[in-house]
């Protein structure tokens, strides 16, 4: 199990990690993360557990995770943000994991829109933002990280799509050396959301996204639409040339058309 003192010895960040609560169990650390958001635990404030009983991903989806192998926690933000540029947070989260996973593994990391990483390909970490706002202006954001580390199979309906870093890689990870370089980046980028420097952000998640220039199809709800992407709008939505003309898209699971 990963530690409160283990993680905290050496991590020497400014911001994020300098209130730590770690769980062996829990029904979810975003649950857990806006409940203490709500009374008012600092920025940076992490919640991490080794295992949820009710873990979610985006679209209500559930989170499936076996214990002790992977990493699954959240960070509570209060970025100086209007609500429309909510989507800025997911980038930036996009953009400290996949430095700190490249730190480790010594392997490049693949940003897909909207919420996704991807290793060889395959999805290895999602992304949970859940935001409460006052007025106009973010009260908090929640950033939920599942990262599949150790784990070695998933369920059969995934098939091929999601895999881990000791499925790609060949070795075990320590997990804990993991989390601090996590928090370690997530620290160092994090004033680059103080200042508003969006385009320092948005440039290296783009640096790191294949799907630009590819036929792909983007489903929300009842709603396919096939198309070619080809960039990201100002809000973080995904343009795609349709055979009727240009539509934008924010929300949706994209597909590559191989």
């Amino acid at each position: 199990m990963i530690s409160k003192e283990s993680v905290l010895k050496g991590l020497k960040t400014k911001v994020v990690g300098k209130k730590l609560f770690v769980f062996e169990s829990i029904d979810s650390t975003n649950a857990c993360a806006k409940t203490l958001a709500e009374t008012g635990t600092p920025e940076g404030t992490i919640v991490v557990s080794d295992y949820q009983s009710a873990g979610r991903g985006r679209l209500g989806r559930s989170w499936i995770s076996e214990p002790g192998t992977n990493l699954l926690f959240s960070v509570v933000l209060r970025p100086i943000l209007k609500k429309e540029s909510a989507a800025i947070l997911t980038f930036y989260s996009a953009v400290f994991i996949a430095r700190a996973l490249e730190r480790i593994s010594g392997h490049g990391i693949e940003c897909k829109w909207p919420n996704d990483l991807l290793l060889n390909g395959k999805k290895c970490c999602g992304i949970l933002l859940e935001n409460s706002f006052l007025q106009d202006r973010f009260d908090f954001s929640i950033i939920g990280i599942g990262i599949n580390v150790n784990q070695t199979s998933f369920p059969d309906d995934l098939g091929n799509r999601a895999t881990s870093l000791l499925k790609e890689l060949g070795h075990t990870f320590d997990r804990t050396r993991l989390l601090q370089e996590l928090l370690r980046e997530a620290d160092v980028l994090l004033p680059s959301i103080k200042k508003g420097d969006v385009p320092t952000i948005m440039d290296e998640w783009n640096s790191r996204c294949l799907m630009f220039g590819k036929p792909v199809t983007i489903t929300h709800g009842d709603n396919c639409v096939s198309g070619t992407a080809l960039r990201l709008d100002a809000e973080g939505g995904l343009v795609i040339n349709t055979p009727s003309g240009p539509s934008t898209f924010y929300a949706g699971d994209v597909t590559i058309v191989q």
